[in-house]
């Protein structure tokens, strides 16, 4: 049974002590891959780093919504340019209401997002989507600038939005936090198994919000959409990577 992590931070500071016991204790759970996004430059060539030590890692570069900062968002469309040959996808991109609430800001997030939309199919790299309180209007957008490989991470919006994404070929992935949030758990009944993919998000979103979460848990949201779905844990470890493979081709093109 092989799980594969579609997005986790693990160049966050919070793995900086115990990144190589993280990594075997995800290994021992049977994560085949780790796909890790970054946030800023700075966290762009830590993943690339890593990446290079570890093979388990599968790097992203991407701009967090927050960043209001054009510069910025033109630098790291440059870093992606530059080094899309080892890169597996760009993210963690996308929109965010909840920080950023002024239509100004809101603004400067859809001239990024909309950059990295189109660089999505310049570089044929899949977008991995942060849609935090925006989430309907994230697939819209995403929509109208002609999306196609797209997963929308910890998607916090209401099923009727999230089968917008479904009709236009996107996945969503389930972090381990399905078992304490019952929006999580309502999306899940909602949606295709074969739509679906798995995810930390480490080392937030974990089953128990005061411990750090881990790749390894993607286990528990594995078992929480077999439980969902009716199927084996067995067949949804294998549909959810079946599903990985085909939007991050990239990453996994050898697997046990």
């Amino acid at each position: 049974m092989v799980l594969i992590d579609a997005h986790a931070h693990m160049a966050d500071k919070a793995f900086a002590a115990d990144l190589e016991a993280v990594l075997e204790a995800a290994a021992a759970v049977g994560v085949g891959g780790i796909i890790t996004v970054g946030e800023n430059l700075e966290d762009a060539q830590r993943v690339l780093e890593l990446a290079e030590k570890f093979s388990l890692l599968k790097p992203c570069a991407g701009l967090y919504p927050e960043t209001l900062d054009l510069a910025m968002a033109d630098a790291m469309v440059t870093f992606i340019r530059a080094h899309r040959d080892r890169l597996v996808g760009i993210g963690e991109v996308g929109l965010d209401h909840w920080v950023v609430k002024e239509a100004e800001g809101w603004a400067v997030q859809e001239h990024t997002f909309a950059q990295f939309v189109a660089l999505s199919e310049e570089c044929d790299l899949p977008l991995n989507v942060h849609s935090r309180s925006a989430g309907r209007h994230t697939i819209r957008f995403l929509r109208e600038k002609g999306a196609r490989k797209v997963l929308m991470h910890a998607f916090d919006g209401k099923a009727s939005a999230a089968l917008e994404g479904i009709e236009a070929g996107y996945y969503f992935s389930i972090p381990p936090s399905v078992v304490r949030s019952p929006q999580k758990q309502k999306l899940l009944r909602h949606l295709p198994l074969d739509r679906l993919v798995l995810e930390s998000d480490s080392p937030v979103l974990g089953p128990d919000p005061t411990a750090r979460n881990e790749p390894k848990n993607v286990l528990v949201a594995c078992e929480a959409i077999a439980l969902a779905k009716g199927v084996s844990l067995a067949e949804a470890a294998r549909v959810t990577t079946e599903n990985a493979l085909r939007l991050f081709p990239k990453a996994f093109s050898s697997l046990p």
